[in-house]
């Protein structure tokens, strides 16, 4: 690992975002330059301008060697071994950095020492799309202040706590990866916290609700779960991946569901009977969600996007591994020049010797 030798490393994980990128970095190259740092993008072999638009920056680019690498937990970890940082920031190459957070952040974690991270609100800006408006109505209690489980939406982290957990993110896992660094933190006494106010603004993908599914499916982005899992077996983490994952839970009641469905067919009924039964079953799921969010398009969503990650559960639970600890093949892209690089010291300090 590359020896801290600066203050804050920033890294973008970014695949695809042309039209974010630029407005990405500048954020992130404003919010160092007041505290001192570098900007790392860790690109995911893109195949848009995205690469082309970030030379332009005085950021360091780092992308997979291989493209079959891409992962949710791949994009960390690769920007994390080229980072010299002695804290971390993460962050998605479609949000950007609020002006002020970075200092906030900082001072907290220099007042707790027992906290191994620590976030802020993450301001969504598309509300239009379906898969956000549940999200967002759903005000999941790990995104309110105070001590937390996990720092969904990035955060600060301090270097010497991802050391002591082993490796920043696990590169097998195609989602719930900040989750599995959040257990495997906790897990050796480390605390989260977010604090109340607004640290990135976000604009998540605007394509259509079961689009946005199929393209999950298709990234294995549905499998995180079942990777997430398939990993923690066996270790002291899967306590709390079980008690803390709900998802879990609903999506093994839907493997149940589904299991019920295929034996009602061998059940000693009429066809009638057997075909009554098999549609009663079949419904119940879609009418209870219909009641409960007083709109059939969003339960047929819900129950949609339900039958997707359940399948995914499985899919990522049978994948194969790799060591999460070893290193991820990669190549640097750009390096900035040692005079433009905005990570070696704050503005604060150059207007000072100025």
């Amino acid at each position: 690992m590359t020896p801290a030798t600066c203050h804050v490393s920033i890294v973008i994980k970014a695949l695809n975002e042309e039209d974010n990128i630029c407005a990405a970095i500048e954020s992130c190259l404003a919010a160092v330059a007041e505290v001192g740092g570098e900007v790392i993008l860790a690109d995911s072999c893109s195949t848009d301008r995205t690469v082309e638009l970030a030379r332009q920056y005085p950021v360091r680019i780092v992308q997979l060697a291989h493209a079959a690498h891409r992962g949710c937990g791949a994009g960390p970890q690769l920007g994390y071994q080229h980072s010299r940082g002695e804290y971390i920031y993460l962050i998605d190459g479609d949000m950007k950095m609020v002006p002020g957070f970075l200092e906030q952040a900082l001072s907290f974690l220099a007042l707790h020492p027992e906290v191994a991270g620590v976030a802020g609100r993450v301001v969504e800006l598309n509300l239009e799309s379906m898969e956000y408006r549940e999200r967002h109505a759903r005000a999941a209690p790990h995104l309110a202040p105070g001590q937390v489980d996990r720092l969904d939406g990035g955060g600060l982290y301090r270097r010497r706590a991802i050391q002591e957990a082993g490796y920043l993110s696990d590169r097998n896992l195609h989602s719930y990866e900040e989750f599995d660094l959040a257990v495997r933190l906790r897990s050796l006494g480390w605390k989260l916290w977010r604090l109340p106010a607004d640290a990135v603004t976000h604009y998540g993908h605007d394509a259509p609700p079961y689009r946005l599914l199929l393209r999950r499916w298709k990234s294995r982005y549905a499998c995180g779960l079942g990777e997430l899992v398939r990993g923690a077996i066996g270790q002291p983490r899967m306590k709390l991946v079980a008690r803390e994952v709900g998802e879990l839970r609903l999506y093994l009641a839907v493997l149940a569901w589904w299991l019920v469905l295929l034996a009602i067919p061998l059940l000693p009924l009429a066809a009638g009977a057997r075909a009554a039964a098999f549609a009663a079953v079949a419904v119940a799921p879609l009418l209870l969600m219909t009641w409960r969010k007083r709109s059939l398009r969003r339960a047929t969503y819900s129950v949609a996007s339900w039958c997707i990650n359940s399948a995914g559960l499985v899919r990522g639970f049978l994948a194969h591994r790799v060591p999460p600890h070893e290193r991820i093949p990669s190549k640097v892209l750009h390096e900035p020049a040692p005079e433009a690089r905005a990570g070696d010291t704050s503005r604060k300090e150059k207007e000072h010797r100025a």
